[in-house]
């Protein structure tokens, strides 16, 4: 493919990381529209979990169909596409704003977000990594940019989108528009970045990505999937009942101050990105798990003071963020190292399957609870359940070799 007029692979790096961090914003900038999209529509909670549930259907299909395929076409193949998908995506919430167009843009946003995923991780490794070097060694650097692209789109898309419903008109308009923008820009960097990984010659026979684990790395990659697992499905646990629980309880339905909180949670994940730069994956993981812990803690006991406290559940949700985005990135860092280049993109849509399932089962979990129960007793057995699922990990994921590096 002729290279004239490409971005240097430096540049390209950064390309291809805000095209990934646009793209995450983009899935959760609903998160805090949801409370107009009920007033607008009149719609239920346990209708906006369906609307979630396509969402995360969609992500988990693309993952399984599309999430490895750039291993063998090409990671400009797979990504383009994706975010020409995202574009519609945005067209469709800015111009379709019944029920109906929201449960098919958020489809299209998990389709795009799947395919997304773990092929812009897989690029970002290619694109920092010695072309000559042996194996395409994957720098710290890159490891690093992967999870803030991730992490902190998560977080500012709920924050942007309920910004901009609170001070700007036309609410569930203007911060698709914005994103819409933002992804056009980011097509057309993906467009001119050079290639992270040349098609396979020959092109291998398409078969949807199998859930395997490598032979050679065995232990390692199934803690790094308990931990992705864990990290995910607490932030699931926070942003489903982010908006839920300032708007009841708490009676702050402003979405600003839930995209607001969402951003805190996500943002902590950033925090950690760039003031642990050379812990290794034993030292992240020792410090994120009590730290999620004790965040879950507060968490509940936030629901339980009288009245509910804001700033409790406000400080619950970083200190939850903080944990939750070491363990993320430890576990991210041991698949990439125990990935080789040839399958890297193969091994991250496993891993990340296996977080986008864990992130959806508590906000589906939530939205059905809540029809039974207050989100006092609801946030109470979910953050039991999850707080015990990571106190029966955290021996797995601290024992395996290799996490000192």
């Amino acid at each position: 493919m002729p290279t004239v007029g490409r971005l240097s692979r430096r540049s390209g790096f950064w390309a291809i990381a805000f095209s990934f961090l646009t793209v995450t914003a983009l899935s959760t900038a609903p998160s805090a529209l949801y409370g107009l999209y009920e007033r607008h529509e009149h719609l239920s909670p346990i209708t906006i979990t369906i609307v979630y549930a396509v969402y995360a259907a969609g992500v988990t299909v693309s993952l399984l169909l599309a999430g490895h395929v750039s291993d063998w076409y090409g990671r400009r193949a797979v990504l383009i596409p994706a975010l020409a998908l995202a574009t519609v995506a945005a067209l469709v919430f800015i111009s379709w704003q019944t029920l109906a167009g929201l449960l098919i843009a958020r489809v299209l946003t998990g389709l795009a977000l799947g395919a997304t995923v773990a092929t812009a991780t897989a690029y970002i490794a290619d694109l920092d990594s010695d072309p000559t070097g042996p194996d395409g060694a994957v720098t710290r650097r890159a490891g690093i940019v992967g999870v803030i692209a991730n992490v902190g789109g998560l977080a500012i898309g709920p924050l942007a989108s309920g910004l901009l419903a609170r001070y700007a008109p036309s609410g569930l308009t203007v911060p698709y528009a914005v994103l819409l923008v933002a992804l056009v820009v980011a097509l057309l960097a993906v467009l001119l970045a050079p290639e992270g990984r040349p098609a396979a010659q020959p092109h291998p026979r398409y078969r949807p990505q199998q859930l395997k684990v490598p032979a050679e790395a065995k232990g390692q990659f199934l803690a790094a999937i308990a931990g992705v697992a864990l990290s995910f499905a607490t932030w699931g646990l926070f942003a489903g009942l982010a908006g839920t629980f300032l708007a009841g309880p708490i009676q702050h339905p402003s979405p600003a101050l839930t995209g607001a909180a969402i951003f805190f949670t996500f943002g902590a994940g950033i925090v950690v990105q760039t003031t642990t730069t050379n812990w290794s994956t034993h030292r992240l993981l020792s410090a994120g798990i009590p730290t999620i812990i004790l965040g879950l803690g507060i968490l509940v006991l936030s629901a339980w003071t009288a009245p509910p406290s804001l700033a409790l559940f406000l400080i619950g949700g970083v200190v939850t963020g903080l944990g939750a985005s070491a363990i993320f990135r430890a576990s991210l860092v041991i698949v990439i190292a125990t990935s080789r280049p040839d399958d890297r993109a193969g091994a991250l849509a496993t891993f990340f399957t296996a977080g986008y399932a864990a992130i959806s089962l508590p906000v589906l979990g939530l939205g059905i609870a809540l029809q039974f129960l207050s989100p006092q007793v609801t946030l109470l057995g979910f953050g039991l359940a999850v707080g015990l699922g990571i106190l029966a990990a955290a021996p797995t994921l601290l024992r395996q070799p290799g996490t000192g590096h």
